[in-house]
Parts: C-alpha cells; sequence; structure tokens
C-alpha cells in the first residue's frame, strides 16, 4: 500500500527558480513577437512550420523520397535563416542590448528649435530633407559614408546645406551630440514591401535607417511639402509646425520632465 502511495506522490514543489525561468522565457517569447510582427518573419516562420509538419506527416506516413528531401532543407535551416534574416538578427540584437538603465540621447530646446525652424522653412521652400538625430544607437558606419562638417547646430546651416546648388545637398545630415556632425550620409533603403507608394526613396531610406536603429529621422518632402518624423520603422506625418515641435519634445524632453523635484528645487534655490 506504501508502495502504491509513493508512487503516485506529487511532483517537487514549485521553486523560485522555476518562476525566475518561466518569467525569462516568457520575456524572450514577448519580445520577439514584438520583433518580428508586421515583418516578413511572420511568413517565414509560418513557412518553416509547414515544413516540419510536413517532415513529421512522412515519417509517420513512411514517405522515403519525401522525408530525405525535408530532412535536408532542415539540417540547413539555420544557415538559411540567418542568410535571410540578418537584417532582422542585427535589429534584434540591438533591442536586446539596450537596457532600461542606458540613457536616451537628448537634445536641449534651442537645438530643437534649430531643428524644427530649419524643416518647416525647407517645406515652405519645397526643398526636400533627410534629418537624421542620433540616440543610443551609433551611426558610424553611416557616418562614414558622408562628409563630416562638425558644426554648431543652426538653421541657417541646415537650410544652406540642403539648398538645391550645394554639394552636400544629396543625402543624410546626421546630428550627433546637439551638433551638425556629418552630411551627404547615404543610408539603407528599407525592404519593406508594404510601404505606401507614395514615399520615393527619400523615405525610404529613412524607414531602412530606422528599422535598424534608435534614431529619429526627420523628413521633408519637396513633391508634397509634407514634414514626417520617421522612427521604429513607421512613419508619421506632422500636420503643422505645432504638432512637429510636440511629438519632437516628447521623444527628446522626456529626461527633463522626469528629472527629480528634488533636482529641479536645488536648481532653483541656486539661481536665487
Amino acid at each position: 500500500m506504501h508502495e502504491l502511495f509513493y508512487s503516485f506522490s506529487l511532483p517537487n514543489p514549485l521553486r523560485w527558480q522555476d518562476i525566475v525561468d518561466i518569467l525569462i522565457v516568457s520575456f524572450i517569447v514577448h519580445r520577439t513577437i514584438i520583433l518580428i510582427r508586421g515583418t516578413r518573419a511572420v511568413q517565414m516562420l509560418v513557412g518553416a512550420l509547414v515544413i516540419a509538419l510536413l517532415y513529421f506527416l512522412s515519417t509517420a506516413l513512411d514517405l522515403l523520397a519525401l522525408q530525405l528531401l525535408l530532412r535536408s532543407l532542415l539540417s540547413s535551416i539555420l544557415l538559411i535563416t540567418v542568410i535571410i534574416f540578418q537584417d532582422d538578427i542585427r535589429r534584434a540584437l540591438t533591442e536586446m542590448g539596450r537596457t532600461p538603465f542606458m540613457k536616451s540621447g537628448s537634445l536641449a530646446a534651442d537645438n530643437l528649435t534649430q531643428i524644427i525652424s530649419a524643416a518647416v522653412s525647407l517645406s515652405r521652400r519645397r526643398i526636400g530633407a533627410l534629418i537624421i538625430i542620433e540616440r543610443e544607437t551609433g551611426l558610424q558606419e553611416y557616418i562614414e559614408t558622408g562628409f563630416v562638417i562638425d558644426s554648431k547646430l543652426i538653421q541657417e546651416l541646415l537650410l544652406a546645406i540642403f539648398h538645391t546648388k550645394s554639394p552636400l545637398h544629396d543625402g543624410a545630415i546626421v546630428i550627433k551630440k546637439g551638433r551638425i556632425h556629418s552630411a551627404a550620409c547615404v543610408l539603407p533603403l528599407s525592404k519593406n514591401l508594404a510601404v505606401d507608394k507614395r514615399y520615393g526613396m527619400r523615405h525610404r531610406a529613412a524607414l531602412g535607417l530606422s528599422e535598424m536603429t534608435d534614431a529619429v529621422i526627420i523628413t521633408v518632402s519637396e513633391e508634397t511639402q509634407e514634414i514626417s518624423v520617421v522612427q521604429g520603422g513607421t512613419i508619421t506625418p506632422m500636420r503643422d509646425e505645432e504638432k512637429l515641435e510636440t511629438v519632437l519634445k516628447d521623444i527628446f524632453l522626456i529626461q527633463e520632465k522626469s528629472t527629480p523635484f528634488w533636482k529641479n528645487w536645488r536648481k532653483r534655490k541656486g539661481t536665487k
């Protein structure tokens, strides 16, 4: 009787390590779903699952020829995945490398004012522009495709660079640490086939960079005079200057808003 009781005894109780294990795996699965959502990786994942299902069916039904073919395909599936999804893997690793303890790149309010004024002025003059603001992810490989300027961020210089008769107008400007770092930089085009057809190469280049980095890109269309903010693979048209100012301040001045009240009190006390 005792032997029968022990044979049906409950498994080991849940350990705290099991809870941590479940949470980590859940977080990894959640982040993976977010990263591949809306990309071609979803269709490729479905295709891989179909191939795996066919392989198990061929094994169960003893279909030797099909089983041999699918086995050869599945044996090299890892290499195929790396080749096809090299851009997505790179983006995923970059996302994983960011931690909550890293500070996002920020700009002074005066720098944002210069950028906004320049974008609005370029739009009114029907001059196209690509303005990249670097954040946590370094943009050195794209900076190297252009010309280093390393100048103070002022509206007049932005307008001069993007003027149609300027030798540096064809390309993107990179703003780094509150300064105009480089101009005429070449960006990778987005491979997303679902991009709206009304967007041209400038917007596709902005999308391509935003899909691989956390940079914020401001685009100005010479045809429609539309100003857009591109971030995280999404194009957001700005209906007016106030909307552009609100969006950029929400992105770059968030740290100032979240500064502990006692630090602001010390600053105010020190200025008295």
